[in-house]
């Protein structure tokens, strides 16, 4: 009878045991899932920002646009010179793309930033070119019907119309990225592959040679060895880039200085491309530049997220605010579930312990013991949970679903996102958004198995806290009342 009673009872904790165990292990393995899917997500928008300003880029700096209400940019003008007879003209119109400009001073001032690695200024161009033809036509004379002879009313020449005369003209924008060839390991140009020729070398700070997108160099047949012109400018084609994600920053590259002068932007960049000693850092290190150097704008990939639309924004915000919430929820299911089963463990032990009062036990020795073997379900609970959600986080990275981020033109870098394909309105206008794939991972750090460890202890502690309360309140005369 006794066996069969002590085989019963030894059951019964085993299952409260491992109820208390696997409530702890779901709990912790969702924590562990969620953020390591959250620090996926921070990486995203990581290679986001690398995707828009390049390999390396924490940051970057710039100065947006006054409104022309403000003084901004004057209306750009195209310059013809229309000649008797049918003439074939072209004009080019140069300017800075989507940022008022900075003194290229201000990269040294950015680079001078505690927590600062490197900065490097580039110079981001639209260029909207028109080709076309003049066709003059036929001036035809009328008579002078005045009664005078001072030509028409003194207007001081012939009078009469033009007719038959007519202009046509093709219209093509594109944009263009000026690279400091001599700090090549910073800017967009680094989130791009060289696939064919090479890139620019690093004496070529002034040369007229150019780096073209692979997309771009398709559509208009450009290959290495090739020339495009500028402003009157001849480039050669010294290498084909391919995008490693999404659209290329720019349809050119082309070196700094070539890109200061067609611009008329002596000593001027758009954007200083920032890397930071320390990740970690990024935010202090954000904060010391907005001080230090006013009038500047400072984007993160954290400021980046705001803007990011797509799978990727709604993945983020599932992750931060649904999974987070879920998984505390789980979290206090689990802590209570395991403190009530661990109480109604210890009444049904009411005989044992009152038993073990009686033989000269205290009830700190009882509550300790009650206490210990909390903890050993809450360890064992926490270790099935680390398990568990390390494969959940391995699965979700061998799986990698696609994200898409769609970047609009205000967070795009240079070309405004999009490739720079000018939309209507002139080179002032808005580029298209940027749509960019990037494959999620659910990263596991050392501090993400540290919480689940935290986690573990903490609801052992909780378990033992519910079970020693109600052991330290047994009576040995508890105990003999249950004797049959």
């Amino acid at each position: 009878m006794f066996f069969t009673y002590l085989r019963r009872e030894l059951r019964r904790r085993r299952k409260a045991a491992l109820v208390v165990a696997s409530g702890l292990a779901l709990g912790i393995a969702l924590v562990i899932v969620v953020s390591s899917a959250s620090a996926g997500m921070q990486q995203a928008q990581g290679k986001v920002l690398e995707s828009l300003y390049g390999l390396g880029t924490d940051m970057t700096v710039t100065k947006a646009a006054p409104p022309p209400s403000e003084g901004g940019r004057e209306r750009p003008r195209f310059n013809f010179d229309a000649q008797d007879g049918d003439e074939t003209q072209s004009s080019d119109i140069v300017m800075p793309q989507g940022f008022e400009t900075l003194a290229s001073s201000t990269v040294g001032k950015v680079a001078d930033q505690t927590g600062v690695a490197g900065a490097v200024g580039g110079l981001s161009l639209s260029v909207l070119k028109v080709d076309g033809e003049f066709k003059p036509g036929e001036f035809a004379p009328r008579e002078n019907t005045s009664g005078g002879g001072g030509g028409g009313g003194g207007t001081g020449g012939p009078q009469g119309e033009v007719r038959g005369g007519g202009a046509n003209f093709d219209v093509n924008s594109y944009t263009v990225y000026g690279t400091d060839t001599a700090h090549q390991d910073l800017g967009p140009l680094t989130s791009s592959k060289i696939t064919d020729g090479r890139t620019f070398e690093t004496t070529e700070t002034d040369a007229e040679v150019a780096v073209v997108d692979s997309a771009y160099a398709k559509e208009k047949k450009y290959k290495v060895g090739s020339d495009v012109t500028i402003k009157g400018t001849k480039f050669e084609i010294v290498g084909i880039a391919t995008a490693d994600s999404g659209d290329a920053s720019a349809n050119l590259y082309i070196p700094l200085k070539r890109a200061q002068t067609l611009s008329d932007s002596k000593d001027k960049v758009t954007t200083v491309y920032v890397k930071a000693d320390d990740s970690q850092q990024i935010a202090a290190v954000k904060s010391a530049v907005q001080k230090n150097i006013p009038g500047t704008t400072v984007t993160t990939s954290a400021d980046l997220a705001d803007r990011v639309s797509g799978s990727l924004s709604t993945a983020s915000d599932l992750a931060t605010s649904v999974g987070k919430w879920l998984s505390i929820a789980v979290l206090i299911a689990a802590f209570v579930v395991a403190g009530l089963l661990t109480m109604s463990a210890v009444t049904r032990r009411v005989q044992e312990f009152g038993t073990l009062k009686a033989l000269g036990w205290k009830s700190g020795r009882v509550t300790r013991q009650v206490v210990g073997e909390a903890m050993v379900n809450g360890l064992v609970g926490g270790a099935l949970g680390i398990a568990v959600g390390v494969a959940g986080a391995y699965v979700l990275t061998a799986v990698s679903p696609s994200l898409t981020a769609e970047v609009g033109s205000a967070a795009a870098g240079p070309g405004g996102g999009g490739g720079g394909m000018i939309r209507a309105g002139g080179p002032a206008g808005q580029a298209a958004d940027k749509a960019i794939e990037i494959a999620l991972t659910a990263p596991i750090s050392a501090a993400t198995i540290a919480l689940a460890v935290g986690l573990a202890v903490t609801g052992g502690l909780i378990a033992g806290a519910f079970g020693g309360w109600r052991a330290s309140r047994l009576r040995p005369a508890d105990a003999l009342r249950r004797v049959e």
